[in-house]
């Protein structure tokens, strides 16, 4: 099974654009959002669904797609937006989200949304359950993978750390987890929060392979990812240094946008210069 796009990473680049750009429309119809993590995630998530994940378009459920977790799970709007460009979601859905009884709710649920593998939101989880799905690859013989994409906050639930020990133990190399670690979290920066660093020492210490690139960057990205080691008995981390609101020059960056939509001519604005 392949990806059914293929595309080369300027193209995943002008997908990333796109979904941004259908992001902050969302956001603003709907009047809530977490736009910060929804803009920061945008290139992976183009990476993963127009060039790495293998799936069927037509069959959400096939036994040997790709599993893929958005453990932080309020960047859902990000991942509402990439299904919807992937043409996996009706697009006319995005104008629901968050609506009373929307198939588009705040955080993601299998039961509601097709292409959800999991259900996310009480940030900690997503590792642990991607653990779960890679043992179980392993177990029935079957030969896909399991990307998990954490947010750098969620680091400091104690239940991740569990999780990595369990993916050494039993050699997990079919689990590839992607850190969007852009530095900022709910409230404020991680570093003045709990900081995480060194995070990859951290990392390797718990038995993983350890890489770091630049997840603003679909051609770097997708090159780290395609080159990770196979076979080695080596779960893989990859610490993709991402910018919270990337794309939009007053969003980049700022702890308010956490939680913030645009308001008046804010979205005029960033439509602009996401134009490029």
């Amino acid at each position: 099974m392949n990806n059914p796009f293929s595309l080369n990473p300027n193209q995943v680049v002008e997908k990333a654009q796109e979904i941004r750009r259908k992001t902050l429309n969302m956001n603003y119809k709907a009047g809530q959002g977490h736009t910060g993590a929804d803009l920061s995630e945008a290139d992976i998530l183009a990476s993963m669904y127009f060039r790495l994940l293998r799936y069927q378009r037509d069959d959400p459920n096939h036994p040997d797609r790709d599993r893929f977790i958005l453990s932080k799970g309020h960047g859902v709007g990000g991942l509402y937006c990439t299904l919807a460009q992937a043409g996996l979601l009706d697009e006319a859905l995005l104008d629901t989200y968050l609506q009373f009884g929307s198939l588009l709710p705040g955080h993601p649920v299998r039961q509601k949304t097709p292409f959800i593998e999991v259900n996310t939101g009480a940030l900690g989880h997503g590792l642990a359950v991607g653990v779960g799905l890679a043992l179980a690859a392993k177990k029935s013989g079957r030969g896909y993978l399991v990307y998990v994409i954490t947010g750098d906050g969620e680091l400091q639930e104690g239940s991740n750390w569990e999780a990595a020990m369990a993916a050494a133990q039993f050699q997990l190399d079919n689990l590839i987890w992607i850190v969007d670690r852009n530095g900022l979290q709910l409230a404020d920066f991680t570093k003045k929060i709990m900081d995480l660093e060194p995070l990859d020492k951290k990392m390797a210490a718990f038995g993983m392979w350890v890489g770091q690139t630049d997840g603003n960057d679909p051609a770097a990205l997708i090159e780290t990812i395609e080159s990770l080691p196979r076979g080695d008995g080596k779960p893989k981390a990859v610490i993709a240094k991402t910018t919270k609101g990337k794309g939009v020059s007053f969003i980049e960056g700022q702890p308010s946008w956490h939680h913030r939509i645009p308001r008046g001519e804010e979205l005029p604005q960033a439509m602009e210069e996401l134009k490029c």
